[in-house]
């Protein structure tokens, strides 16, 4: 003797959509883990005041200089971190990166007044850019551009 169910095609349609929505759901959202990418973020973070005004000696969003941009990005971005100052301090912080090992979020430092003194800091893009306070407010800048590259002096990684 044997026994035989027999379920309309539509149930078993129905419970297999529901066995793969569940699946979905459970499985998915137990493996699912959320963390920041702090690089990105403070890029990000540095990204969306594109356009705010220079200011010199600025240190807020009503005008900024380059080391009041970077010192206020990274204290007001996920990272929360308290930076120096001037560009000459910030370059005496965190750890050195080769330009062809930049990531997102690293400090990037030129020398745009006296030839290989440190007088101005931008933000890595991530992209072959960085987000830094030009005299003409923040801007996203090539640093392959020839003013930036013949002045560049070298770049740190201040987030861990």
């Amino acid at each position: 003797m044997s026994l035989s169910f027999q379920f309309p095609k539509w149930a078993v349609t129905v419970g297999a959509i529901f066995v793969l929505l569940a699946t979905m759901i459970f499985g998915l959202a137990s493996s699912a883990s959320a963390s920041i990418n702090y690089g990105e973020e403070v890029s990000a973070t540095a990204q969306r005041y594109v356009d705010a005004p220079y200011k010199w000696g600025g240190t807020t969003a009503k005008g900024f200089d380059a080391s009041g941009f970077t010192q206020y990005i990274y204290k007001n971005a996920a990272t929360n971190l308290k930076i120096p100052r001037t560009s000459a301090e910030q370059y005496k912080i965190g750890k050195s990166v080769k330009k062809n090992e930049l990531q997102q979020g690293d400090l990037v430092f030129y020398a745009t007044g006296q030839k290989g003194k440190v007088s101005f800091v931008g933000i890595y893009n991530g992209d072959g850019t960085f987000t830094g306070v030009t005299t003409k407010g923040v801007k996203i800048v090539k640093i392959s551009d020839q003013y930036w590259k013949d002045r560049y002096v070298g770049a740190k990684r201040v987030i861990k």
